[in-house]
């Protein structure tokens, strides 16, 4: 199991729940003692009291006996519907339809909407769409004084559950519709930090080896100069020598694979730790992708008029590279890269001569995990996260980015702008 998978089985938080069942319990009981003995209205007392008793029973199982901190998908749908059938005898005891507090017959449907799968939310939607259905045709009258002097026609009887039925579907189409979005947000920016964790975690483990690259020089040496003397003493001796021979080459090799982690960590760390230009920002990204890519990327620094050092951020370094990255990945042959700056602004257009971005998914770029409709354009549905990622990360260090299909060229266009007094304090 993937470590996110865990949220696909346990997605709601045991005591929050609790505390929500707690203060619905306590309202209950508030009104059906307040209008009973303050009002002294007449209905079924001892039979609305045991049905909240229930609601404290399950609540009490639900906190003592429940271990998991954690409610699984399950055991929420079972407690809702619980909360649910619970609501609607209240109801059934107090005017069914007609009273007032029908609208909370939809609050745990709709609390279960943002936090349960799908469908587990439509069940609890058809029970409670039920139970207004029954509540309409059968329910004992409203507490007395109050069913003496209340009387409506059926069109606005009836009206009542058609209302409710309407705003019951819609809230949870919408909090699903929100849900989701806001889940798959957060599952695209722990995927970022997963990455930028990994990041400076490479570099962190180049500094590592450049240092052990280093220690590990002295005592290697030292080793290779005491085979050399073995050898001359135990000459005579030839199975001893060719041991010591191989020893003497495995110490050679060891030498040739510390000087390359040497050598590496130190180059990553210019880039990284130095300040430099976007230029050299933009060089140095392009130069790593024409290693590995038969793509031709052209870089324009006509426009580039300001030349001025900026800090090194990883942040700025990877947003940058996501973008060129999309533009190698789906151009045809070449990639288009245009510095311009000058004493107010800096900015970076990265186009390519592909097909673009799909026209559907236009106006969504910059979500994550998008998907085209178009089934031509079924292999760019990974496109979304990248987007999101460089998005993110550029937009958190001042920048402004705008994806657009370009007017000059075949393919996608992506504009990085930012204010220099922005940029250069970064």
């Amino acid at each position: 199991m993937k470590f996110f998978e865990t949220s696909k089985f346990h997605t709601l938080k045991k005591s929050t729940y609790i505390s929500l069942r707690w203060i619905g319990i306590f309202g209950q009981l508030l009104s059906i003692n307040f209008v009973y003995f303050y009002f002294n209205f007449e209905f079924n007392f001892i039979a609305t009291n045991l049905i909240v008793f229930v609601g404290v029973l399950s609540n009490l199982f639900l906190t003592y006996f429940y271990k998991k901190t954690q409610l699984s998908d399950r055991s929420a749908l079972l407690f809702l519907i619980i909360d649910i059938f619970q609501l609607g005898f209240l109801l059934y005891l107090t005017g069914g339809i007609l009273n007032p507090f029908v609208i909370f017959i939809i609050i745990p449907t709709v609390f279960a909407s943002s936090n349960l799968g799908l469908r587990s939310n439509v069940l609890l939607v058809m029970i409670t769409i039920l139970i207004i259905i029954f509540l309409t045709f059968f329910s004992y009258d409203l507490p007395k004084p109050l069913s003496n002097h209340f009387h409506v026609s059926n069109y606005y009887y009836y009206s009542i559950t058609i209302s409710l039925i309407i705003a019951l579907v819609f809230l949870n189409y919408f909090a699903i519709t929100f849900g989701t979005e806001s889940r798959l947000r957060k599952e695209a920016l722990n995927k970022m930090e997963e990455v930028m964790a990994k990041e400076h975690e490479m570099l962190s483990l180049g500094g590592q080896a450049a240092a052990a690259a280093h220690s590990l020089g002295t005592p290697l040496s030292t080793i290779k100069i005491i085979t050399q003397e073995l050898m001359k003493q135990l000459k005579d001796q030839k199975d001893v020598v060719q041991d010591i021979k191989l020893l003497s080459s495995q110490v050679e090799r060891c030498n040739q694979i510390l000087k390359k982690l040497s050598l590496n960590p130190n180059e990553e760390d210019e880039f990284i730790d130095e300040d430099i230009s976007l230029r050299e920002y933009l060089k140095e990204i392009i130069s790593s992708f024409e290693k590995t890519s038969e793509k031709k990327f052209i870089l324009n620094l006509n426009q580039d008029s300001n030349s001025k050092k900026i800090t090194k951020s990883i942040e700025i370094i990877y947003g940058l590279r996501n973008f060129v990255g999309n533009a190698n990945k789906y151009s045809s042959s070449k990639v288009f890269i245009n510095l311009k700056s000058d004493n107010i602004i800096t900015e970076i257009v990265i186009e390519d001569d592909g097909k673009g971005y799909p026209y559907d998914i236009l106006s969504k770029i910059g979500e994550p995990y998008l998907r085209s409709s178009n089934l031509a354009n079924k292999d760019k549905s990974g496109l979304g996260l990248g987007i999101f990622i460089g998005k993110t990360l550029l937009e958190k260090n001042f920048a402004t980015i705008l994806c657009r299909n370009s007017k000059t060229r075949s393919g996608a266009e992506v504009v990085i702008k930012w204010n220099n007094k922005d940029l250069f304090k970064i």
